[in-house]
């Protein structure tokens, strides 16, 4: 059991860390961002089983030569987003990851060290679709005008562009591992934003490939063990039979999915991990009981198969303490 964004802003103490520093910055900082990273597991004491490295999904933009700003209150920023196939030629052809990202290997390896066997650590990218789609819009959107303009428009041109963040993000969940991250996690988080025909054009061959390449660039590393892959796409519920396909041991769940729907399709071929609605914290310890009992039962029990989690992040409005119920009640229910 662990939560997507379980490090971050609804803690307290993340605003006394961060004190006013840039997002980027903060990630950047290996000790202050390996605090981060522990902040949850210190202040949920035995009731998270996972940490998740305080990072970002955009620094691959960042490592494929893109400017990103993090503005307060309004999110991510491009400077100089993608707008037409020409603006390819603004990428850096071939990225050196050990080069562009080093800071997150030290933040991986430092909080590795820190947690010293007490939770496995995850490491994480995007996805290529929601990052291309990051990449042309210039920050979050609701009519993702510019990408579908791509899409529909440009698509040879999209497809290279799909490749080229597909390439730099294996060899960054590869490099993660070598630092010390222990399992991995794909966010596709804009998934939703693609019908199932555009989905399987556009996004599912290019998470397809990210199992497919890690697994020997792995072992070209020396890495012998096992690494186990979560793939998360939020708001394709329709896709979760080609996902269980997928070459991933898990797949995640956003809140749009019935669990015992869910069970019933993959049929024990992955992991499922999620999935109730983030707002539920908002409500009453006893509606989020109630929640609990039902997401758990809806997953069988949770007695194998199963990871709970939330069905997306936390947001900075979210009361500790209703968190801390919802993990103790998770735990109470699921060993009942």
């Amino acid at each position: 059991m662990w939560i997507m964004r379980q490090a971050g802003r609804y803690l307290p103490q993340y605003h006394e860390v961060k004190a006013g520093k840039d997002f980027f910055e903060t990630c950047r900082d290996a000790e202050i961002a390996s605090e981060i990273t522990i902040q949850p597991i210190d202040h949920f004491d035995g009731l998270i089983d996972a940490a998740i490295i305080f990072s970002d999904i955009l620094v691959i933009p960042q490592a494929m030569g893109m400017e990103v700003e993090m503005i307060d209150k309004a999110g991510p920023h491009f400077v100089d987003p993608l707008r037409t196939p020409e603006d390819l030629k603004k990428l850096t052809q071939d990225v050196d990851v050990l080069k562009e990202l080093d800071w997150a290997f030290k933040a991986i390896t430092l909080t590795r060290k820190k947690l010293n066997g007490r939770v496995p650590l995850f490491g994480f990218c995007g996805a290529p679709w929601t990052l291309m789609a990051y990449m042309i819009e210039g920050g979050g959107s609701k009519m993702f005008r510019f990408a579908k303009e791509w899409i529909y428009k440009y698509p040879e041109a999209s497809h290279e562009l799909l490749q080229r963040i597909t390439d730099v993000a294996v060899e960054f969940l590869a490099q993660q591992v070598v630092a010390g991250a222990q399992i991995l996690q794909v966010f596709e988080s804009w998934g939703g934003e693609l019908g199932p025909a555009e989905f399987n054009e556009f996004a599912l061959p290019y998470l397809r490939q990210i199992p497919a390449k890690l697994r020997p660039r792995l072992q070209e590393l020396n890495i012998t063990e096992d690494i186990p892959i979560t793939v998360f796409a939020k708001g394709s519920w329709y896709a979760l039979e080609d996902l269980a396909e997928s070459g991933y041991n898990t797949v995640s769940l956003d809140w749009l999915h019935d669990p015992a729907q869910a069970v019933n399709i993959v049929n024990g071929r992955v992991n499922l991990q999620g999935n109730i609605d983030p707002g539920v914290m908002y409500g009453s310890h006893d509606v989020i009981t109630k929640k609990v009992e039902k997401m758990i039962a809806g997953f069988g029990g949770g007695k194998q198969g199963y990871i709970i989690n939330f069905g997306h992040g936390t947001s900075p409005f979210m009361d500790p303490e209703n968190i801390r119920h919802f993990l103790k009640e998770c735990h109470r229910i699921g060993s009942a």
